[in-house]
């Protein structure tokens, strides 16, 4: 045994220098050993019975002389790790110097045949009279088959390249199938790396060699692809991949040869792991660029950080070669990717360390990379691992909930209005879910807004425009979709254009869907009439902010505070209790109460209008103000107090006025046998009589009033409404006096009309104004350049001419400001009359005295470049600066001036013969105006914290909300953000925001808007019957108590008691008082600033000051007359400027002609008319 011992000794000896024992020591000398069918093969033609035993015994004793198990693969014993090196190296060389050889003879080749070919082109040239065509037909065959050659060449290629290019199928699946089993390769690197770094291995017999020579042989063929495919050869023979393979296909087939096996390079297959993210793209897995980044950065960390410890764990193994391999240690790999990472990430523990110099030389390089590697990529892995699950991911319905989908314009201050008025406590419960989706996430702020209502708000990342986002919220499944604007933009076209291009894209991906979308610019919402999914009738809405806005202010003009009075009912405000009898303890009062829809309870079948209304207000305690029409034809139309002629039958949906939804119900739960002798209101709920329990299916469920959009064209649902008045009709006076040769309305018979002017025919110099009389008119003074952007004025100038004003009593409109900026909004104000111009700039205040600013009936303050500042503190100045000037003015007396002009110049396209101070134009307004502060003004400001800047005897806190100041409660400033809480309003009740426009539009429908969209300008039309009969549209009135029909009740009275009057007498629908701001001391006051009170109870007292706003019936019979419109104590002024027109006759026939009882004339005499 010790010879044999010896023996294995010096064979290793001498074929190896002692090395091979040497190193059995230091490894695992069981793997080395051979098995017994090599090892009797290898004896047997050099060895006798007695050697062979020798061979065999030393497994007999392997665990105690271990040494003795260092046996070699052939009858050497040497280590041929060299051979395997060897290969790789000269296939990367010599393919490299062939093709360096390949490209020097080409070039040398090209440069010869160059030269060639010009002596054999000048022979030719020389030659060419002498030479036959058959001569040169060889050559044409030799270059037909040249080009014949080089076509099957470049075919092949091309087909190779189309294969590894990953096109077509087929190439996808061969780059996939490649880079799985690269990583099937890298697999078994790691479970052989668990064993020495040689060893003896049989190729029949070892199943991962058998499986890795397979691998190989398959990288060899694509090899083999990429070669053919590759345009310049040289740098590809230089690819990362092509060195993988170089250092990792011919090693495995030196191991078939030489029977073992040599680790090596193999690790460099984790290069592949940089592919990843192109073949994820491949799959379609990766579609976003956060992904396809955060992958990308994830293999390239993962591949040189595996490679490195696949380089660490061979040379720590293996030793140094100078060193004969002496100075090694076993380190497994899992070791050496430890090493590695507390490498990179400058730890070092210690416990593992390199000790080989090569193993050290190369941590000395790697760290510098690493360190630089591992500081710039895991930062920015883990922020996008951080943010990518933020506001990723995909909404998911609770049960038996609605969600809606909010976009657009999301900043903190939108969502908080939004959230504040659609989560509102007085809204029956709000069982719906809010999915916010904006492309920028959100920042702190909104973030904890976000999370205080995190039971019914949810945000994700993401646009509207990206059909996959769409799905990520379930667009499909939700209720409707609310588009944001950002109503303080700079460009609000562009912004329009933006909400646009939204609806279109959630229209392309669910045509279904319903969506209300804000819009800044009136012109604008005919671009939505062009999506063909786009149908208003089926609950899709644009709430056009200008039109809203300009309709509000234009409502001011005709009764002052009304737009505070409107702007209130349709914002959810919670009710404040002040014990103190401040005028803010009514006006608060006022404010708490909103507009609800509800259907009428059967018990109302057969009533007339105002009969309802008297028995809603005095029973209920409930305002009714307007019910839902539907004709024969499903086309449904809101009628606001229409009269006595109209009998309710079942399924009528009222609108009414009230504090929160619970007090609505009684109009449903209403039931004359049950309730009718029940004096507490509260006690009004269902009951368990016959008629709720066999109910028809017609009528809706009281819960279903706030959300259902399909109430429109429900079968059954429609209120039928018997009509028994003949005012329906024009009267007979009317058709008499219809003009079929004049044009005196619009097409569709809501506004009035006249023929296109040019602006040069109602431009006034300042002394052409100062001479005209302009009394009972509206300034408007406008800010704005040749630059600004439009405002769009036609929605300020339509409601002021509504068809169911008679042509005498349109107040004249006068605008002040720039002439560059008016001709760019005169296109749109041609047709209507009445209108002049005055150019200049409403800081002067000699243009404002040429306009008689102290006579008017309202200055309207607006500014077109308000959203072209920086600062929002400053974005007001222009409008507060006109503002303070005017109130700082000092006029004389305004009667005097007044008389003395009333002969003066008639300025182009204002009509003389108007009755300017009649008191249907306005409030009684004071008989002399002698300073700036008592001329009725309202201020559109965008900035809701510049109120404070416009009373300076006001004591509002900078902090406080719009509604709660000064200017608001009295209507003398106006905000566009008032208008947010409409988005809500219109989700819950689609009839909503068509009420809003019937109030303050002056008769706008969809056909009038289709119209427009079409020639973006009202179209004349002749009067008919049927266009005459639009105009009987009712209308607002301020009714004065000092002196008429209702003086008994304005000094100490109730309100109650003055409604039923009004409504029983006159078909006159009160629902608001206008107060002066100090009516409620006892002590006289010099202040005429008046606020507004909404609703007030029954029981309110009233005072002789008050202004009653009211709903009022139009008069068929007040445009034959203006001694009608005139009042006694103006007599002088109406009896100085008479004259005729087309729309007048002579006070004096018309009192001979139709004598009038005295109560119908003094309800004429102090009733101030409006347009609504």
């Amino acid at each position: 045994m010790a010879n044999g011992g010896g023996g294995g000794s010096s064979s290793g000896g001498g074929g190896g220098g002692g090395s091979g024992l040497r190193m059995s020591s230091n490894i695992h000398a069981n793997h080395l050993s051979l098995d017994a069918s090599s090892s009797s093969s290898s004896s047997s033609s050099s060895s006798s019975s007695s050697s062979s035993s020798s061979v065999h015994e030393p497994k007999m004793d392997a665990l105690i002389i271990p040494v003795t198990m260092e046996v070699p693969c052939d009858s050497r014993g040497q280590r041929m790790w060299w051979a395997f090196l060897a290969s790789s190296m000269v296939t990367f060389f010599g393919g490299l110097f062939i093709i360096l050889l390949w490209r020097t003879l080409k070039y040398l080749w090209t440069v010869c045949c160059h030269c060639g070919g010009k002596t054999k082109e000048a022979q030719k040239i020389n030659n060419g009279s002498s030479q036959a065509d058959g001569t040169l037909k060889p050559v044409d065959e030799k270059e037909e088959a040249v080009a014949a050659e080089v076509g099957w060449m470049t075919s092949v290629k091309d087909w190779a390249g189309v294969m590894i290019s990953a096109q077509t199928l087929t190439g996808r699946v061969l780059v996939v199938l490649v880079f799985a089993l690269s990583i099937g390769a890298l697999v078994i690197y790691f479970i052989d790396s668990s064993n020495p770094i040689e060893s003896c291995q049989n190729f029949y017999k070892d199943f991962t060699l058998q499986i890795d020579m397979a691998f190989n042989v398959f990288f060899l063929l694509y090899f083999g692809l990429r070669f053919i495919a590759a345009n310049d050869k040289l740098w590809f023979w230089l690819e990362v991949n092509s060195v993988v393979d170089f250092f990792t296909v011919p090693p495995v087939f030196v191991s078939v040869y030489l029977n073992r096996s040599w680790l090596g390079l193999r690790f460099l297959r984790a290069l592949r792991l940089i592919q990843f993210s192109e073949i994820l793209q491949f799959l379609n897995i990766l579609k976003t660029s956060n992904s396809i980044k955060l992958v990308n950065l994830l293999s390239i960390f993962i591949s040189t950080w595996l490679t490195a410890a696949g380089f660490i764990h061979l040379v720590e193994n293996s030793g140094d070669p100078w060193e004969n391999f002496q100075n090694n240690q076993a380190l497994t790999y899992w070791e050496c990717v430890y090493l590695l990472m507390v490498t990179m990430s400058t730890v070092g523990y210690g416990d593992v360390y390199a000790k080989t110099t090569l193993g050290r030389l190369f941590m000395v390089f790697f760290i510098l990379g690493g360190l630089a590697m591992f500081a710039r990529y895991v930062p920015e892995i883990a922020a996008l691992i951080l943010n990518r699950n933020k506001f990723g991911g995909t909404f998911n319905k609770h049960g038996g909930r609605k969600h809606i989908v909010v976009c657009g314009h999301i900043t903190l201050e939108s969502v908080s209005n939004f959230l504040k008025d659609f989560l509102h406590k007085d809204r029956d419960d709000v069982n719906v879910e809010i999915v916010f989706l904006h492309n920028i996430s959100p920042n702190l702020e909104l973030e904890a807004l976000f999370k205080r209502h995190f039971t019914q708000v949810e945000f994700y990342q993401g646009s509207v425009l990206n059909p996959h986002d769409l799905a990520r919220v379930k667009i499909e499944s939700a209720d409707a979709c609310l588009i944001l604007a950002n109503k303080y933009c700079a460009d609000p076209d562009a912004e329009d254009a933006s909400n646009i291009m939204r609806v279109i894209s959630i229209k392309n991906y669910h045509p279904k869907i319903r969506i209300i979308t804000q819009m800044l610019q009136y012109h604008n919402k005919a671009h939505l009439l062009n999506i063909p999914s786009w149908n208003w009738k089926e609950g899709d809405d644009a709430i056009c902010l200008a039109e809203l806005k300009l309709g509000f202010i234009a409502q001011s003009c005709l009764a002052q505070g009304l737009s505070t009075m409107l702007a209130n009912l349709f914002s959810m405000r919670s009710f404040i209790k002040i014990e103190e009898d401040t005028w803010q303890k009514y006006y608060l009062e006022g404010v708490s109460n909103e507009m609800y829809t509800e259907y009428l309870s059967s018990a109302f079948v057969g009533l007339s209008f105002p009969t309802v209304c008297e028995l809603c207000f005095v029973k209920l305690k409930l305002l009714m103000i307007a019910i839902e029409y539907k004709s024969a034809n499903r086309e449904s139309r809101i009628l606001i107090n229409p009269g006595n002629h109209l009998k309710i039958q079942e399924g009528t949906l009222g609108f009414f006025i009230a504090s929160d939804a619970k007090e609505v119900k009684r109009a449903f739960f209403y039931c004359k046998a049950c309730h009718d002798d029940i004096t507490d209101p509260k006690r009004i709920k269902k009951c368990g009589c016959k008629r709720l329990e066999d109910e028809q299916p017609s009528t809706l469920s009281p819960k279903k009033k706030q959300r259902n959009g399909g109430m429109r064209n429900s079968p059954n649902s429609s209120p039928k409404l018997m009509r028994h008045d003949p005012l329906l009709i024009p009267g007979n006076d009317q058709i008499d006096n219809m003009d079929s040769n004049v044009k005196k309305y619009d097409s569709t018979g809501m506004f009035h009309w006249c023929a296109p002017k040019e602006i040069e025919k109602v431009i006034l110099t300042r002394s052409e104004a100062a001479m005209t009389v302009l009394s009972g008119h509206v300034v408007v003074c406008i800010f704005g350049d040749v630059s600004s952007a439009l405002i769009g004025l036609r929605n300020l100038v339509m409601p002021l001419r509504a068809s169911n004003f008679h042509y005498h009593e349109l107040k004249h409109i006068v605008f002040v400001g720039s002439i560059e900026y008016l001709k760019r909004e005169w296109e749109t104000l041609h047709n209507f009359p009445k209108v002049s111009i005055l150019p200049g700039t409403p800081l002067s205040r000699a243009d404002l005295r040429a306009v008689n600013i102290n006579l008017c009936d309202m200055c309207v303050i607006l500014s077109a470049n308000q959203n072209n500042i920086d600062d929002t503190s400053l974005q007001d100045k222009e409008c507060i600066l006109a503002s303070l000037n005017i109130k700082s003015m000092q006029f004389d007396d305004s009667i005097g001036v007044l008389q003395a002009n009333s002969q003066g110049f008639t300025p182009p396209g204002m009509d003389r013969s108007s009755p300017d101070n009649s008191p249907v134009h306005g409030m009684l307004r004071q008989p002399s105006i002698t300073t700036g502060v008592n001329i009725p003004i309202i201020t559109e400001l965008v900035n809701d914290t510049n109120v404070q800047f416009l009373d300076q005897d006001d004591d509002d806190d900078p902090d406080t909300e719009l509604y709660l100041t000064q200017p608001f409660a009295c209507g003398t400033a106006f905000a566009v953000s008032v208008l947010d809480s409409l988005m809500s309003a219109t989700y819950f009740n689609d009839n909503i925001l068509t009420l809003i426009r019937t109030l303050v539009t002056g008769g706008a429908t969809p056909e009038l808007e289709a119209l427009i969209a079409e020639e973006n300008a009202l179209r004349g039309g002749y009067s008919t019957p049927q266009t005459l009969a639009n105009r009987d549209r009712c209308r607002v009135a301020q009714l004065a108590l000092l002196d008429g029909p209702f003086a008994d009740l304005g000094d100490g009275g109730c309100y109650g008691d003055l409604f039923c009057k009004a409504l029983k007498t006159y078909n006159m629908l009160c629902f608001g008082i206008y107060r002066l701001r100090d009516a409620h001391l006892s002590t006289p006051s010099q202040c005429t600033k008046r606020y507004v009170i909404t609703n007030p109870p029954y029981e309110f007292e009233l005072v002789p000051t008050d202004l009653i706003f009211c709903l009022m019936q139009f008069d068929h019979n007040a445009g034959q007359s203006r001694a009608s419109l005139s009042h006694s104590s103006h007599s002088s002024q109406s009896s100085s400027k008479k004259s005729s027109s087309v729309h007048s006759i002579p006070s004096t026939a018309n009192r001979q002609n139709r004598p009038k009882s005295r109560e119908s004339r003094d309800k004429q005499k102090y009733v101030q008319e409006e347009r609504l």
